[in-house]
């Protein structure tokens, strides 16, 4: 188990979001299943949460209810290899969910993802700050991100 993992908080649906979480990644599993005892607070047997691991990372996905809602204030980010792995991405997690702009989405469980290319983060630290802004005001006409625009951007054309 990792020292920190990411707890997020449902409203009942803490074990959908798992599965749903484990079918878009290819290395992924559940790890654990926990259920209220007759102890409560909710009715025993019911899950209280769900603990999974998605490409190593762990997170827990807790029943907590409606108390709290997801914001963009924290959102997860994907790493992607290839134009291929961010549509994959990209159309998976935004099955029910909705488009933000540059590489954000929302999924139909309100958590917020930035499915973005690895070479876009390099491309905005290049040194040369021409290039990088050339790249992010390309990127910043996006809703999903596109990697050959951004490098035709990157390299002036």
């Amino acid at each position: 188990m990792q020292k920190i993992a990411p707890c997020l908080w449902f409203d009942g649906n803490a074990e959908e979001a798992a599965q749903f979480y484990i079918s878009v990644f290819s290395e992924s599993r559940i790890a654990t299943t926990m259920h209220y005892t007759d102890a409560g607070p909710g009715p025993a047997g019911k899950v209280v949460a769900v603990t999974f691991e998605i490409e190593g990372q762990e997170f827990m996905a807790l029943n907590g209810g409606p108390q709290y809602q997801f914001t963009p204030a924290i959102s997860l980010l994907v790493r992607c290899n290839s134009q291929e792995e961010v549509d994959r991405y990209w159309s998976k997690l935004l099955d029910g969910g909705e488009p933000w702009a540059c590489g954000w989405l929302r999924d139909r469980f309100g958590v917020s993802w930035q499915i973005t290319p690895s070479v876009l983060l390099d491309m905005l630290l290049d040194p040369d700050r021409e290039k990088a802004s050339r790249v992010m005001a390309t990127m910043m006409k996006m809703v999903k991100l596109d990697i050959a625009p951004l490098e035709k951007a990157y390299r002036g054309e």
